[in-house]
């Protein structure tokens, strides 16, 4: 079996890769029966010679490999006919901008795995950048704060090399006492949490932070049953609440008055109520001024949210009244920073934690006839055709 880390393709450039040399290294170690070669690349975190100085050749040619190994959408004049191939396809919701290429995947005979349906027997996923988007979000949020009030320049996350070096710049800030409310329990929210206990805010129970007030800078964390209740009354369990979404109504107005800035670290299922609708935004209650949506439902249930931001413009403000997007250093206006492609702002350290899960996760199924069906799950294409699992996406390839 002959693996390719292959280069990424997709503009605006992508600097994460699925495994840095290290992690590459160690791989070969555990599978000394698999070949790992690299594809050549000039944007990539790591270097070129970082791989070859550990012993991986590195090619501009990868078409002798058998399984090919990326982080983004891989451009359709540049699929390989008959490998197969791992990456973000963002097929599996019908995203419309994605049809051709999922459509070239099955004319061009490829099986393809993405990232997103390597899942356990539970259907929880296995690998993903979401604790990265969590640490990067709860930065940029910081950073927001300080473009619309004036109250410290943040550098772009960017730039800097790792998670320590955002700590450190967050650990410069003086901070008022402010209230911080973030939502979710996953990998995103506990990113998100990382950082600010590494700054060192203190972390309150939902009663006192509603009902108290303080004297230095405090953070709240909430669940789904924090932020939305039953219709008639009764309190079950959250699988109550994903199982029975239409029972339930949002119940997040109350931490919407006591929030001066929201991270929004959830994951939000279909027929779930909506945090907080325009209208709510539009109460004299409605206390929050930045919002982090790392989540980044557009028009979705944080209604803030009216567009997806960029890592190049970041922050954009929302104007409750008109309900429009308007320049976020206005009065009226509410930052709202929704980058979607956070993780990008990290490379080194995502690249460095994906490599760490698809090693554990997905490499040893090559090896031992995959006894968890960890391949055979997340397989969308192959002989030219969608498995079962994918079936669903026939009208969607189809055009229909």
């Amino acid at each position: 079996m002959k693996f390719a880390v292959i280069k990424e393709r997709k503009n605006p450039p992508d600097r994460r890769v699925v495994f840095s040399p290290s992690k590459l290294a160690e791989a070969q170690k555990q599978f000394p029966q698999a070949t790992f070669k690299v594809e050549s690349s000039d944007i990539r975190v790591f270097s070129d010679k970082e791989y070859q100085n550990l012993g991986f050749e590195v090619s501009e040619n990868v078409s002798d490999c058998d399984v090919m190994l990326g982080v983004k959408e891989v451009p359709i004049d540049a699929l390989i006919p008959n490998k197969k191939y791992f990456f973000f396809s963002h097929t599996i919701k019908k995203q419309p901008y994605n049809r051709k290429l999922l459509k070239a995947v099955l004319d061009k005979n490829i099986e393809l795995y993405d990232h997103e349906t390597i899942v356990n027997e539970k259907g929880f996923r296995l690998i993903g950048f979401g604790r990265y988007a969590g640490i990067v979000g709860a930065y940029n949020g910081f950073r927001a704060w300080g473009l619309k009030y004036n109250t410290w320049q943040l550098p772009k996350a960017g730039p800097l090399p790792n998670q320590q070096a955002l700590i450190s710049e967050l650990n410069k800030l003086e901070l008022s006492n402010i209230k911080i409310l973030l939502s979710g329990s996953g990998k995103v929210a506990n990113g998100s949490q990382e950082m600010l206990d590494a700054m060192n805010i203190k972390s309150v129970s939902v009663t006192d932070y509603l009902n108290s007030a303080f004297s230095e800078p405090v953070y709240c964390k909430i669940d789904v049953l924090d932020y939305n209740k039953r219709k008639d009354g009764r309190v079950i369990d959250n699988q109550d609440f994903f199982d029975n979404p239409q029972d339930y109504e949002s119940d997040f107005m109350r931490f919407a008055k006591v929030t001066d800035y929201y991270i929004a670290g959830h994951f939000y299922g279909d027929g779930a109520p909506f945090l907080y609708t325009r209208t709510d935004v539009k109460s004299p209650d409605f206390n929050i001024k930045v919002v982090a949506d790392i989540s980044c439902d557009v028009d979705g249930p944080v209604a803030t949210t009216l567009r997806a931001s960029t890592i190049a413009d970041p922050v954009y403000g929302y104007d409750p009244k008109t309900e429009s997007e308007i320049d976020y250093k206005n009065d009226k206006a509410i930052v709202v920073m929704a980058v979607d492609n956070l993780p990008c702002e990290l490379p080194q350290d995502a690249s460095e934690g994906f490599g760490e899960m698809f090693l554990k996760a997905v490499i040893p199924a090559f090896f031992n006839n995959d006894p968890d069906g960890v391949l055979q799950r997340a397989k969308m294409t192959e002989n030219g055709k969608l498995s079962e699992n994918f079936s669903y996406l026939q009208g969607y390839v189809d055009g229909n």
